[in-house]
């Protein structure tokens, strides 16, 4: 039997009668994408099966003390030496704290702190190494006010990072690579992003292969998903990250990024990564990672334009003004920033 998959075709603005609410929030769509491994065709939103409308329409709980019926921005802090953007710049604890007081007062709604690179090619840090790095950083900036993740692949520097004060957990390899950092989240009750990748950040670059890109990362996310929650993680504390530039090619990157609103129909807040990614200078024309935030900012509306929730970024100041700027013109109001 053929396998159906139900893209909603978001629309903003007064929603009309019949139309239905996306996740719940202000945009709604009236007219579904079917796709399957055959071919797509287009039908009206009555034609969708109630197990999609439900997942494609019902709200989405807060994360982290957010609420995701509005865009949110999550600051990247890397505090590692060789990361492929900012390698270098903040794993120095003082530059580190001022960076990420940079970061909250230009309006970022969470801190990502990674201290290991995951760029293509990227050997892995050693535990000890990593925890080093991470663990006193969130130490440093938990009290801030602004909730922390900590973006790792490993159980025992979740954990350290947990006992710091972080209060989400940011796995880049969907919680394949150490099954364990799961049980970590569940033992914290905390929230957790889950991303899809193949294979390592060593090698995931090599000649990665997709018969159809978009709907094999959708079936890997969600099966991933659907291991996250096995290990006793509710499926409303789980963000759903399709894994941009991860073990995939520019095309398959666009690919994905067309129909990114399909997304929806894993039942969780979609969170988006492009920020500097090689793919951006590859079609932007910017051979330095710093000179890619116009074309970063770009694909994220377009991202926003679909429903995503959250924005991971390197440039929150710019990305900040430009999705208060969307918000504006979308809902047709200005809204208080105080």
């Amino acid at each position: 039997m053929t396998q159906l998959y139900y893209r909603p075709l978001v629309q903003s603005g007064p929603r009309p009668e019949g139309a239905l609410p996306l996740t719940g929030g202000p945009l709604w769509f009236d007219r579904v994408e079917v796709l399957s491994r055959d071919g797509a065709r287009f039908a009206p939103v009555t034609d969708l099966p109630e197990d999609w409308q439900r997942r494609l329409c019902r709200p989405r709980p807060a994360l982290a003390g957010l609420s995701m019926d509005v865009p949110r921005v999550m600051g990247i802090l890397n505090v590692t030496p060789d990361s492929f953007s900012d390698g270098g710049a903040h794993d120095a604890p003082e530059a580190a704290q001022a960076h990420v007081r940079a970061m909250i007062a230009a309006g970022a709604d969470m801190i990502d702190v990674g201290g290991e690179s995951t760029r293509p090619g990227a050997a892995e840090v050693a535990v000890a190494d990593e925890i080093a790095r991470t663990a006193p950083v969130i130490e440093a900036i938990a009290p801030l006010g602004c909730p922390v993740s900590i973006d790792t692949r490993k159980a025992e520097v979740g954990r350290a990072a947990a006992q710091a004060g972080a209060a989400l957990i940011n796995d880049v390899s969907g919680f394949a690579h150490d099954p364990a950092l799961a049980d970590v989240a569940a033992t914290f009750g905390l929230p957790v992003c889950v991303m899809h990748m193949r294979a390592t950040p060593a090698d995931m670059h090599v000649d990665p292969h997709y018969d159809n890109a978009l709907l094999e990362v959708y079936d890997e996310l969600a099966a991933r998903i659907d291991a996250v929650e096995a290990a006793g993680i509710p499926r409303a504390r789980i963000l759903a990250d399709p894994g941009i530039g991860f073990a995939k090619t520019a095309q398959h990157n666009i690919e994905i990024l067309n129909r990114l609103s399909l997304f929806h129909g894993l039942g969780c807040p979609i969170l988006l990564g492009v920020s500097r990614k090689r793919f951006i200078g590859t079609i932007g024309g910017a051979a330095q990672a710093r000179d890619r935030a116009p074309g970063s900012i770009a694909v994220a509306l377009a991202g926003l334009a679909q429903g995503v929730q959250m924005l991971r970024v390197h440039d929150v100041a710019e990305t900040v003004q430009a999705v208060r700027l969307w918000q504006a013109v979308q809902t047709g109001q200005i809204a208080s920033q105080g």
